[in-house]
């Protein structure tokens, strides 16, 4: 685990740290991981409500912060300009996180905030898409928030880590991925870098859960 310097969520922070030892000798090997933090302006505020946003929502807007990184793709290059919404009280988390994902030049197909996909979560997993905050019900439920409408919870590489539920599999494509000892790219396994990473900052994996997996899914222990 290498140190960081914690965010300031107040404000626009901004994290560079090299990933390897080698690529700080040769910047050139590898990009350096960066992460942004900042307040949602009033520009997108326009944009969530209505979509991911209503009132009623248990977090409001101010509460919730961008968290614009850098991020390896599928194809082996970094990638700049990935988005998560996330609650400002993880935030510092999260960036930890993604960096140390970095690090480890996990691949991450896209990373775009929920808006992009209209607020719909199938849409979202469809396309393969990492993201967090988005004020909607549990899945199967229609009567409870999910931890999503904290900005608490995070989503990452959703076909190569479905969420399954007996004979349920979203995104249907995940169906692939069934076969959890046949790790290939992307996907999240029992302890590896993305579980440490996210369960030593105090989440927990959904792909540990006993009456059903949801092995794309994030959570924190701790709710605002």
């Amino acid at each position: 685990m290498f140190a960081r310097p914690l965010v300031a969520v107040t404000a626009l922070a901004a994290v560079a740290v090299p990933t390897t030892a080698a690529a700080a000798a040769d910047p050139a090997a590898a990009p350096e991981f960066s992460a942004t933090v900042a307040p949602v302006s009033e520009e997108y505020r326009d944009q969530m409500i209505g979509v991911s946003w209503q009132p009623g929502c248990p977090v409001p807007i101010d509460d919730l912060r961008v968290v614009t990184m850098t991020y390896w793709g599928f194809d082996g290059q970094a990638h700049e300009g990935g988005e998560l919404m996330v609650h400002k009280d993880v935030a510092d988390e999260v960036v930890e996180a993604f960096g140390e994902m970095y690090d480890a030049r996990f691949p991450i197909r896209r990373m775009e905030l929920i808006e992009t996909y209209g607020g719909s979560d199938d849409a979202s997993m469809a396309a393969d898409n990492t993201s967090a905050f988005n004020c909607r019900p549990i899945t199967g439920t229609t009567d409870r928030f999910s931890i999503h409408s904290y900005g608490m919870a995070i989503d990452i590489n959703t076909v190569e880590n479905p969420y399954v539920k007996g004979d349920t599999v979203l995104p249907p494509a995940g169906s692939e991925f069934l076969d959890r000892t046949d790790v290939r790219p992307g996907m999240i396994v029992k302890n590896d870098v993305v579980v440490k990473a996210f369960k030593s900052r105090g989440f927990e994996w959904g792909g540990s859960w006993k009456s059903l997996k949801d092995y794309q899914h994030f959570e924190a222990k701790k709710l605002p």
